[in-house]
């Protein structure tokens, strides 16, 4: 379940926490209780990322939909 914060939070701010926390983990030196923390807050931030980049690549694909039907409908 992704909060209300989780859900505010930009692309590159989610990428960068992310990133941060793949840095402790990777890093070691924290209390199971810890690591499963990170873990938990890590996968939230990978949703958060994911449905960016899957709402630019609906975009995207609308764009080219558009672009590639003025340009049908140019050639008729």
């Amino acid at each position: 379940m992704t909060s209300k914060v989780d859900e505010a939070l930009g692309y590159e701010q989610a990428r960068d926490e992310l990133i941060e926390v793949v840095r402790r983990l990777e890093a070691g030196g924290t209390t199971l209780e810890e690591s499963l923390a990170l873990w938990e807050r890590g996968e939230e931030l990978a949703k958060v990322c994911r449905r960016w980049l899957d709402g630019a690549r609906a975009r995207l694909d609308a764009a080219l939909a558009e672009e590639e039907a003025a340009e049908e409908a140019e050639g008729e």
